[in-house]
């Protein structure tokens, strides 16, 4: 597959990550408070989607690693915020199974092609686990959300959340920087600011708090 098509997917699932976060970000601001609107997981979701599709196709194991641990999470949300029975069935089915299709397509042969993801000449080892480190902290986030959120049994982004966010994407912007990944670059150079941003309502909402 040519790289521009590969890229495009890439940068439209940043695009649509990018946008939940600026939705986030602007209903936040109207309210001078955290806010979790119902189109922030829906975009969520369906940018997971093409993200991972993009890691696959550039061999980036990190990439697919980190969507695949957040993908059910996204799902989860917009069933405690009572979205996911508005989908169609068939999309529903759809995204339901979507990662076992993917790993269905994955098989060349009957056996699992680790060497083009583990063995990448593109990146050194130690870079991959840069990337997975920052993946698996970036990912916790949304495992901390999800628990937080059972706990509340309400869709909510903690402080918590945004404090993994941040430092997630801090690791995230050092390996697209020196993998010069201009997708990763893209989408995690924007959140950055919306997460320390998001880190300051909060604070500022509980010293408000505090001082009542």
């Amino acid at each position: 597959m040519s790289s521009w098509i590969i890229y495009s997917i890439g940068f439209l699932a940043q695009i649509l990550f990018s946008s939940r976060l600026i939705i986030q970000w602007v209903t936040s601001e109207k309210q001078q408070r955290v806010i979790t609107p119902t189109l922030f997981w829906t975009l969520s979701l369906f940018a997971s989607v093409l993200l991972f599709i993009y890691g696959y196709l550039r061999y980036d194991f990190s990439i697919m690693l980190g969507q695949s641990l957040t993908y059910y999470i996204y799902i989860r949300n917009l069933q405690l915020q009572k979205q996911w029975h508005k989908f169609p069935k068939a999309l529903q089915l759809f995204l339901l199974i979507f990662p076992a299709l993917i790993v269905i397509y994955y098989f060349n042969n009957n056996k699992i092609d680790t060497n083009l993801l583990f063995n990448n000449e593109d990146i050194p080892f130690w870079l991959l686990g840069l990337g997975i480190v920052a993946q698996i902290i970036f990912t916790l986030r949304f495992v901390y959300q999800w628990l937080y959120s059972e706990a509340k049994k309400s869709s909510i982004l903690p402080f918590g959340f945004w404090l993994l966010s941040l430092i997630g994407s801090t690791l995230i912007l050092t390996y697209a920087v020196i993998r010069t990944d201009w997708v990763l670059l893209m989408g995690h150079g924007l959140g950055s600011i919306i997460y320390a941003r998001n880190i300051y309502l909060i604070q500022r909402t509980d010293a408000t708090k505090t001082t009542k």
